[in-house]
Formats: C-alpha cells, sequence, structure tokens
C-alpha cells in the first residue's frame, strides 16, 4: 500500500468502496459483487437431520455463497451458522483430491486403477484365506440415499458380507430400535407441523437451540398458529441453551427418563387421565403394562430415582395428559444410553396411553442426528433389507431378490455384527479388513482404546473420505469422495422429508462421488457389476431402483421424482398413489402400525441404575455433547475459519463450587481422568448450567478427546453407546491430586429458577445433575 493510499485509509477517505460493494441479484436483491454468483443451484444442507433448502453460489466453478431458501416449508430461508458457511467447506485444505496408497510409510497418490486394483486383490485374499465376513464395512450417515443403496448392495450381495454397518449406530439405532418395538417398523411418526400445533410440547434430552436451532422456527409459529403460547416442557439434567426457551424446566437426574417417563404413566392411570377409547382400539398389552407401572413405578419411588418432587410430578403429568395435543421430541439425551431403546419405547407409551399418535400436534418425534441417518435407515442395508424389509423372514428375502433380480441365496439370513462388534471382532482376529466410509472413528467411537488397537490388528485399513480425516491420515488406502455440493441425490430429514440435493460443481480434483466410487469398483470383482450395476449408470436409476424396492412399503418412494422432489421442497414419504404428494403423520386413523394386527404395542419396561456412579478418586459425573458451531468430529467444520474461531477447542463446564475446590477460573487449564483414559489441557468454563459434582464437555475436539474417558457400554438391544455419564476427576495445578469425594447434597441448585408451575404459582429448588441434551 503506498503512502497515499495509507493516508486515506487513516483518514477514512478510503472506504473501500469496490471491495464492500454490493450489486443486485435477481433472487436475493443484493450480493457482495466480489463473489456475485453466476448462478444459484438449489440444494439440501449436508449437515444435520433437519433438512433445510438451501442455494449454493457458484462463480467460476466454484461455491462462493450458501443462501437459505425462502420457499421452503423446513427452513423458510433461514440457516444456522454451519449452512451458512457450508461452502466454505467445499476446496477446503484438508480435501483429498486424489485417491492414495501408502507407500514406504506414506501415503501417496496414484491412479483410481492402482487404488481399486490394491483394494479388491486384499479384499480377496482375505475372504479366500478366512472367510466372506473377514471384510466389514462400516459407513456414515451423510452420504446420499442412492449411494447408500449402492454401497450397501456391493457389501452385502457384491462383497457378501453382512458385517456392515452405519456411524447412524451411535446416535440413532435406539430410535430405531424403539419405534421397532412399538409400532412395528421404524420411521418417525410425527412431522414438523407438530411443533406448530402442540398445545404441550416436551423435550426430553434435546437441546435443539445448540443442536437443531432451525427447529426453534417451528415452535415459534405455534402462537400465530393456534392463536395462544404452548407450553413447553424441557427435561434435561444440563440447564442447557433449550431449558431458556421452556415454561417447565426439569432438572431429573442423569439417566432417569426412562424412569420419569413410567411414572407419569402411574400418575395419569391412577388419575384417570389416560385415552381409554384409543387404548382399547389402537394398542396392545395394556393389561400387562398398567400391572407393571403400578407395582413397580409409584410416584414415591420415581422421585427418589429423578430428583423431582412428587408434587411435581402430578403437575407433569396433568400438563402433559390434558392437552388436547401433546408432542414429545428427543434426539441424543435419550439414544445415547445403554437404556436407550426402551428409553423410546417408554416415550411411545406415554403417548399412546393419551392418544397422542397420528394427529396434529401429537405425537412421539425422534429428531434425527446426520443429514441422512433417515436414507441409511430406509435403503442402506444395515439394520434391515432395503425397504424396511427384515433379514430374517424369508418372504421379505425372496420379495427383494426378485424385485432387483439377483439370487435370493445372496440376501443375507440374519444382520452381521454391529460397529461395536465389529470393532472387538477385529481384536478377536475374526475380522482382517475394515473399509470405513465418510465417519472418523478415532474420534467418534466411544471405546478408544479398543478402537485403537483393532486397527493396529487389521491387515487393511481403506478409508472413504472427502476429507483427511484423523482416521484416513492412518490408513493404507484412502478413496477420495466428492463432497456436498459435487454430487447428486436425496437425503431423508427427521419428518421423513425426501429432498433433492442438486450437483452444483465438478468434484475436486480426481475425487469421485461415493455412487461412482462404489459402481467402479464394482468391477474389479468378477461378475459382481454386471449382476448388480449394469443398468445403473447414474444417481437417477438408482433412484428408480428404490422406487421400486420401497412400492408398498411404509417408506414408499414410487410416487417420488427428483422433479417432484424440487417443486414441492421435498416430500414426506409414504408417496404414492394414495399420498401422491406424500403424508404428513403415520399411523393415523385410516393407517395401522404394520404390525399382524395393526396395533401399537404398550411396553413393560425397567429403568437400569448408571453403572459407573461417582466414587472416591473418580468424585465428578461426566457428559458430552454438541455445540452448535461445530459437526461431528470437524472434518468439515474444523476447516471453516467464522466456526473454528467461535469453537476452536473443547472446553469443561464446571459448576462455580467444584471450581473453588480445584483453585480455578474460566480460562485457566485442567486435565480430566478416569478408568479409562485422560484428557490434558481442556479450557475450563465455570458455569451454573452443571451441579454441582458434574461436568459437560463437547465431543468434536481430537486434541482434547473426551472420547478417551467415555465409558465402552453399549445398549444390548440398538448397540448405541452410552456415551453421556461416566464417572470421572478433575486435576488443576493448584490441586493436582483433584477433588476429594463427598456425597454432594441435591438440593440448592438453580433455588429460585421455576422449575415447575401448578396454577402459575409453584417454584422449585430441585437441582440439575448433567447434561442428556444431544450428542
Amino acid at each position: 500500500m503506498s503512502l497515499i493510499e495509507k493516508a486515506k485509509s487513516f483518514l477514512g477517505f478510503d472506504i473501500k468502496e469496490d471491495k464492500y460493494a454490493l450489486v443486485d441479484d435477481p433472487i436475493f436483491g443484493k450480493v457482495a459483487k466480489a463473489k456475485a454468483p453466476d448462478k444459484w443451484v438449489r440444494t439440501t444442507c449436508g449437515y444435520c437431520g433437519v433438512g433445510c433448502g438451501m442455494y449454493i453460489g457458484v462463480k467460476d466453478g466454484n461455491a462462493v455463497y450458501s443462501k437459505g431458501d425462502p420457499t421452503h416449508p423446513v427452513n423458510m430461508g433461514t440457516l444456522c451458522p454451519k449452512g451458512l458457511s457450508e461452502h466454505e467447506m467445499v476446496r477446503a485444505d484438508n480435501r483429498v483430491a486424489a485417491p492414495l496408497v501408502r507407500k514406504n510409510g506414506t501415503l501417496t497418490p496414484v491412479s483410481w486403477d492402482e487404488a481399486f486394483t490394491k483394494v479388491s486383490d486384499e479384499f480377496k485374499r482375505i475372504q479366500e484365506a478366512h472367510g466372506k465376513g473377514a471384510v466389514a464395512v462400516v459407513s456414515t450417515g451423510q452420504l446420499l440415499t442412492e449411494e447408500f443403496y449402492m454401497l450397501g448392495k456391493f457389501t452385502q450381495l457384491g462383497l457378501g458380507t453382512n458385517n456392515y454397518d452405519g456411524n447412524t449406530t451411535l446416535c440413532m439405532a435406539s430410535a430405531v430400535m424403539g419405534y421397532k418395538q412399538t409400532f412395528g417398523s421404524d420411521g418417525p411418526v410425527g412431522c414438523y407441523e407438530d411443533f406448530s400445533k402442540a398445545e404441550v410440547i416436551m423435550l426430553i434430552g434435546a437441546n435443539i437451540a445448540d443442536n437443531h436451532p432451525i427447529l426453534k422456527l417451528h415452535i415459534a409459529r405455534n402462537q400465530k398458529v393456534r392463536g395462544k403460547k404452548p407450553t413447553i416442557i424441557v427435561v434435561d439434567p444440563r440447564k442447557s441453551k433449550t431449558s431458556q426457551m421452556a415454561d417447565i424446566f426439569v432438572p431429573l437426574k442423569p439417566r432417569s427418563d426412562l424412569a420419569l417417563i413410567n411414572g407419569l404413566c402411574y400418575i395419569i392411570m391412577e388419575q384417570g387421565w389416560e385415552d381409554e377409547k384409543f387404548i382399547r382400539e389402537r394398542t396392545n398389552g395394556y393389561k400387562e403394562f398398567r400391572k407393571h407401572i403400578m407395582a413397580n413405578y409409584p410416584p414415591q419411588e420415581v422421585a427418589q430415582i429423578t430428583g423431582i418432587e412428587v408434587k411435581e410430578l402430578y403437575n407433569l403429568a396433568r400438563t402433559y395428559a390434558l392437552a388436547q395435543s401433546a408432542m414429545t421430541a428427543w434426539t441424543m439425551g435419550v439414544n445415547q444410553s445403554s437404556i436407550g431403546t426402551d428409553t423410546v419405547s417408554a416415550i411411545n407409551n406415554l403417548a399412546l396411553i393419551t392418544g397422542n399418535l397420528g394427529k396434529e400436534g401429537g405425537a412421539p418425534m425422534s429428531i434425527t442426528g446426520q443429514c441422512n441417518a433417515m436414507g441409511t435407515r430406509e435403503f442402506g442395508f444395515t439394520s434391515s433389507i432395503p425397504g424396511y424389509r427384515n433379514y430374517a423372514s424369508d418372504a421379505d428375502r425372496q420379495e427383494f431378490a426378485d424385485i432387483v433380480g439377483v439370487p435370493v441365496d445372496l440376501v443375507p439370513t440374519k444382520r452381521g455384527y454391529a460397529y461395536p462388534q465389529i470393532i472387538d471382532a477385529i481384536n478377536r482376529g475374526e475380522i482382517k479388513a475394515l473399509w470405513v466410509v465418510a465417519t472418523n472413528p478415532l474420534v467418534s467411537f466411544p471405546d478408544q482404546n479398543a478402537l485403537r488397537e483393532a486397527l493396529k490388528n487389521l491387515d487393511l485399513l481403506v478409508v472413504q473420505d472427502a476429507f483427511m480425516s484423523d482416521t484416513a491420515q492412518i490408513a493404507d488406502v484412502v478413496f477420495a469422495a466428492a463432497t456436498w455440493s459435487e454430487k447428486e441425490g436425496c437425503y431423508t430429514n427427521s419428518e421423513r422429508r425426501c429432498n433433492y440435493a442438486k450437483q452444483a460443481i465438478d468434484p475436486l480434483g480426481e475425487s469421485k462421488a461415493d455412487f461412482h466410487i462404489v459402481k467402479e469398483f464394482s468391477k474389479y470383482f468378477d461378475g459382481v457389476h454386471e449382476m448388480l450395476f449394469a443398468h445403473i449408470n447414474e444417481p437417477r436409476d438408482a433412484f428408480e431402483e428404490i422406487k421400486r424396492v420401497s412400492e408398498g412399503r411404509l417408506c414408499d418412494y414410487s410416487g417420488m421424482s427428483y422433479e417432484l422432489i424440487e417443486e414441492l421442497g421435498g416430500i414426506q414419504w409414504p408417496c404414492n398413489a394414495q399420498y401422491p404428494k406424500g403424508k404428513q403423520r403415520l399411523y393415523t386413523e385410516e393407517m395401522p402400525c404394520p404390525t399382524p394386527d395393526g396395533k401399537a404395542q404398550l411396553l413393560p419396561l425397567d429403568w437400569v441404575p448408571l453403572s459407573e456412579m461417582q466414587c472416591k478418586g473418580l468424585p465428578l459425573i461426566l457428559n458430552t455433547g454438541r455445540t452448535v458451531e461445530q459437526f461431528h468430529t470437524r472434518t468439515k467444520t474444523g476447516t471453516i475459519g467464522i466456526l473454528d474461531n467461535l469453537a476452536p477447542e473443547a472446553w469443561v463446564d464446571i459448576n462455580p463450587k467444584d471450581a473453588a475446590k480445584l483453585k480455578v477460573q474460566s480460562g485457566d487449564r485442567i486435565a480430566i481422568s478416569g478408568n479409562r483414559g485422560r484428557v490434558e489441557d481442556v479450557i475450563v468454563k465455570v458455569s451454573e448450567t452443571v451441579r454441582e459434582g458434574n461436568i459437560f464437555v463437547p465431543f468434536h475436539f481430537n486434541e482434547q478427546l473426551i472420547n478417551a474417558v467415555t465409558i465402552p457400554e453399549f445398549d444390548p438391544k440398538s448397540f448405541e453407546p452410552n456415551y453421556k455419564q461416566c464417572a470421572v476427576q478433575l486435576h488443576s495445578e493448584a490441586v493436582p491430586e483433584g477433588i476429594a469425594y463427598e456425597e454432594v447434597e441435591i438440593s440448592g441448585y438453580l433455588e429460585g429458577v421455576k422449575v415447575y408451575e401448578e396454577d402459575k404459582t409453584v417454584s422449585s429448588k430441585q437441582t440439575t445433575v448433567s447434561n442428556e441434551a444431544e450428542r
């Protein structure tokens, strides 16, 4: 800069007019002149399961803008910080531009033929020596549905291994199994419109303000739609951001939500507040359910388990049961538990006995974690045959084989190992090769000790990713994948809305869409490509096969097309001749459950206490979760300057009383240790959001890897990890030995905060313990 330019800048004459100039845009009005797009491409966000519609601005072949689609019914033009900056990750420095093979200890760029040849030769060798199941695949929740279908079809029918699971087991499997137990099939039963039509909204373990902030828009519309404000109940041990919007805040003890729900059912039945007609006509098992609840979950017992006073339990039960419509929504605070499946079914029980199913504003609603966790559940071959078919059903196997034209003997008769079982099988020497697709277990998996030992024991580790993740860095081979905006297909969001994601730009370098990686790789196995994919050339072809596979099933896509999806702003399945524009809610009066008699099942379920409690040497309870600025393990968001600046590293929320014991204040550094590991150099955030004896740490960060400490405990039905509660110690420079163990009195925390209301007068002195909000 010249002296004159410096002087003009100092005196304020140079206002950088050209740099900050705006130009008129036909869609969005004013945009920055410096990056005014050549075109806008309509698409869907590739982060969380909300499924926001958006536009990608393209200039000179690059993504330069992310803007919310003002006509899309999900987000109505609004985006969260991640969505607004999504274009910035597309050409990030950590992108993988070409396939890599490890040579002399270094990952080296190679041709696709060399990478495919090496991996296919190794797969064939391993399977010949150790059996088909010696090759395993762990996928993601972030591929497009067409890509999930291609990958699952190739893995199970082509490679012949059923040891195939997705990263969604770490976040959504309990919701899947809970829905199956109650309704006979997976599939969220409600829709986002229910948030705007419910008289009561109960959020359990769902910190949507941080993790699904766009859903707050639908809640905010409620008063306008109904003419009066809804009652918002937030059930969470931590006073999260979401609790700030609550009319009733329920600070229960950690992992006591199943007992709470059972206790509410007791009170509702005791008081005669249940919907007898609905129970009689639409459910089975009521007699056994009632007997179990009335014998085991009286309010006095539930108060002891949950830390919520009896009087307040009655207030909550009455508020929920007497509402004309009550919606219950949950996320990872419920799912990520060793009793997560049964907790989901308990939430379903509560909805069923009060008649809150299949009606406006009444639903037990699972909120999905990743952008296409639903797509892999529907058509990904992990927990079921595509179209929600059962591996154990000969009829389902034959039907699927006939539709896709393969011998029925190729279709597995049972599900293979789930994600944690795959890791255990590697350590037993049973699995020799692992193919990891678009996920990063070196940060996200809970049992890091077992995982790292397993990865050392492999003959071959293949990672397919768009980014050089922690796991990709130690791989033997890396398949370079395209990412969001570089490929096309569909995502299904939390309300079963199938959204279209268009390709806007070319893939980086030599990278390929996951669809094309699988299709091309299949050619390296004799006869596989010809049998499975000869008629499938582009994602649209796979979508047409998905339509045939799903026709007549609950997740029916047969009435959809890319063009109709785009026109309507997504379509909620089932979509067919009966529901040509989709169906908002499942299991309405005209739509029975997919059970033998069409009825939902009321289930007698039991709460189980934590297996690892506070004790001498480990006096605190750890909880983990997310922050709004980051996503998953930061392979995407960690490259974006504004998001990284807002949340560059992990922190630990500590109650002021515990901070005083450690002699630390906000900004200091401490260590966290437990039975399985230790995490150093974590920055302190002194906060009243957690109670004495409890801490909260976000999980996204590889340097402060909190999953080195979390407990290796899994739900026996869903195999989902119990990320949320384990015993730990804190160590500061002033108190290196950590906090001394003492029985922590429950009362006194959040004193004066309105927790429950009876006739709008009752306040509570109950306490919170640790966060069950969303991971």
